[in-house]
C-alpha cells in the first residue's frame, strides 16, 4: 500500500511538472505573439485551485492530473467583442498559430534538456559498460573479449555506461547489423579518455535477434556477459513464504556446500537451484560460526522457453564494485550544457525511430507503456534518488514531445498538418474535413491509449 502511494505521488508530481511545461511553452508564445489567453489549466474536471492573475487569465489546477490546456480567445468557439478581433487565435497569421501551437512540443524537449543539465550538474554515479565475456553462438560471439574490455560506442555513438548502452541497443531492433566499438578498461580511467582511444570495431549480425523488452534485456539477448564483481555466498534477502523460508534459510547465512560439494560460486549454485525443481537439495550453511544442515526443495515456475526451473526466493548480498569499474558522470555548468543538449537529441531519436518500428512491426505493441508504467518507473527512479527522477522525467517529457507532433488531429501534430496545409494551399482546411480528422484521431488515439492500459495490467 506504501509502494502504491509513493508511485502515485512520484505519477502526479511528474506529470503535473511535464504537463505545466508543455502549456507554459503554448501559453507563452501565444502571449509573445499578442494572442488572449482566457485560462491556463493543469489538470481536468473540478477546480481545486483558482487564481485570476493581473493579466486577465485564469491559472486553474483541476482534479484530474491527467493533461492540462490552454484556453485562448477564438472565434470559432465563443463571441468576441469587437475591440477584441486583434487578440482572437484564429485572426492570427498561420505562422503564428505554427509557433503557437509548436510551442508546447518544443517545451518539453527544452525542459528535458534543462533536466538532464541538473542530472550532469549534479553527477550521476553509474558503471562502466565493461564485457567480461561473450555467450558463444549468440550475434556477439564475434567480439574478442579475452581481457576485459569497454564499450565505447553502439554504431558510432559514444556510450558512457550501461543505460546508455541499452539505450542504444533497443534503438537497433528490426535491424539486419549494429558495431560495437571495444577498448582494453586498462587505457580508459575516465569517461573522456574513450575520446582520444580509437578502439576496435566489430560488426554484428542481428537480423535474428529477438527479445521481449517485459521480460529480457537488450544486453543478454545479444550475447554481451557484463562485468559483475564475484557473489558472496552470504544471503542477504529470504522472500516470504518460499522455498527458502520453509527450509529454515535465514538472512545472514552463508553457504559452505551444496549436494555435498564446496560452494564454487553464486552462478553455478543458481544454476543447479534452477535444474532442480520440486527436488530436494542438500545445504550447509554457516550460521553465527556454527555449520547447520538444511534441506530445501525448490519451487517449480516455467521459464522463458516453457520448460520448468526450480527457485527458492533468496538473494545474496550485494559484493562492492571496484572502485575502476564505476564512474561519475558529473560535469561543469559548461559541460553540463552540451552533455543534455547531446542527451536530449539521442533521447529524441531513440523515441522517433521506436516509434517508425511500432508500424513496421519491428516493435510488439505489447511495449507500449501507459500511466500505470510510468507511475511505477517514476516512483522506482524517486526513491532510488533525485538525479534518477531527473534522468526519468527527461526521458518522458522527450517522449510526450514526440508523441504530441505525431500527425493526430487531436494532438498539436495534428494541429501543424493542417496548419501547413493551410500554408501549401493559402486557405485553411474546412471545418468539415477537420471535424472528421478530429474524430478519426480521437478512435486512434482511444485505441492506442487502451492497448497501453491493458499492457500495464498484463505486466502487474
Amino acid at each position: 500500500m506504501i509502494e502504491l502511494l509513493r508511485n502515485i505521488a512520484a505519477f502526479v508530481v511528474l506529470l503535473g511538472i511535464l504537463i505545466t511545461a508543455h502549456e507554459f511553452g503554448h501559453f507563452y508564445i501565444a502571449r509573445r505573439c499578442g494572442v488572449k489567453v482566457l485560462r491556463f489549466s493543469v489538470g481536468f474536471g473540478k477546480a481545486l485551485w483558482r487564481r485570476v492573475g493581473k493579466d486577465g487569465t485564469e491559472y486553474v489546477i483541476g482534479m484530474i492530473p491527467l493533461g492540462g490546456y490552454v484556453q485562448m480567445l477564438d472565434e470559432r468557439v465563443d463571441e468576441v467583442p469587437e475591440d477584441q478581433l486583434d487578440q482572437a487565435f484564429n485572426r492570427k497569421s498561420v505562422w503564428q498559430r505554427i509557433a503557437v501551437v509548436a510551442a508546447g512540443p518544443i517545451a518539453n524537449f527544452i525542459f528535458a534538456g534543462i533536466a538532464l543539465y541538473f542530472m550532469y550538474l549534479l553527477g550521476l554515479p553509474a558503471v562502466k559498460p565493461v564485457l567480461q565475456s561473450v555467450l558463444p553462438n549468440s550475434p556477439a560471439a564475434v567480439l574478442n573479449v579475452s581481457q576485459p574490455q569497454q564499450i565505447i560506442a553502439v554504431s558510432g555513438q559514444r556510450v558512457r555506461n550501461w543505460e546508455e548502452v541499452n539505450l542504444a541497443l533497443v534503438s537497433h531492433i528490426g535491424d539486419a547489423s549494429l558495431s560495437l566499438t571495444l577498448a582494453p578498461v586498462s587505457q580508459l580511467s575516465t569517461p573522456d579518455d574513450a575520446d582520444a582511444v580509437q578502439g576496435k570495431t566489430y560488426q554484428l549480425d542481428i537480423s535474428r535477434w529477438t527479445f521481449d523488452p517485459d521480460k529480457q534485456s537488450p544486453i543478454t539477448t545479444l550475447g554481451l556477459e557484463p562485468y559483475r564483481p564475484d557473489m558472496v555466498p552470504e544471503l542477504a534477502v529470504i522472500n516470504k513464504d518460499s522455498a527458502a523460508a520453509a527450509a529454515g534459510l535465514q538472512v545472514g547465512d552463508v553457504i559452505q556446500r551444496v549436494a555435498g560439494e564446496s560452494f564454487t560460486d553464486w552462478k553455478t549454485f543458481v544454476e543447479q537451484v534452477k535444474a532442480s525443481p520440486n527436488q530436494a537439495i542438500a545445504l550447509t550453511v554457516l550460521r553465527n560460526g556454527h555449520a547447520v544442515d538444511l534441506t530445501v526443495t525448490p519451487s517449480a515456475r516455467e521459464s522463458d522457453n516453457g520448460t520448468l526451473e526450480g527457485f527458492i526466493g533468496v538473494a545474496p548480498k550485494l559484493p562492492e564494485w571496484p572502485e575502476d569499474m564505476k564512474v561519475d558522470l558529473q560535469y561543469g555548468p559548461v559541460n553540463a550544457v552540451a552533455m543534455a543538449a547531446d542527451k536530449t537529441w539521442q533521447l529524441a531519436v531513440v523515441s522517433v525511430k521506436m516509434i517508425g518500428k511500432l508500424f513496421t512491426g519491428d516493435v510488439s505493441v505489447k511495449s507500449l507503456s501507459g500511466p500505470i508504467s510510468i507511475a511505477q518507473g517514476a516512483g522506482s527512479s524517486a526513491d532510488i534518488g533525485l538525479v534518477y527522477f531527473l534522468g526519468f522525467l527527461a526521458l518522458i517529457s522527450v517522449n510526450l514531445g514526440i508523441i504530441n507532433l505525431l500527425p493526430l488531429p487531436v494532438l498539436d501534430g495534428g494541429h501543424l498538418l493542417y496548419y501547413f496545409v493551410e500554408v501549401i494551399t493559402r486557405k485553411p482546411v474546412s471545418e468539415r474535413i477537420q471535424e472528421i480528422g478530429f474524430r478519426f484521431g480521437a478512435a486512434l488515439l482511444i485505441v492506442i491509449m487502451s492497448i497501453s492500459l491493458f499492457n500495464d495490467f498484463a505486466r502487474l
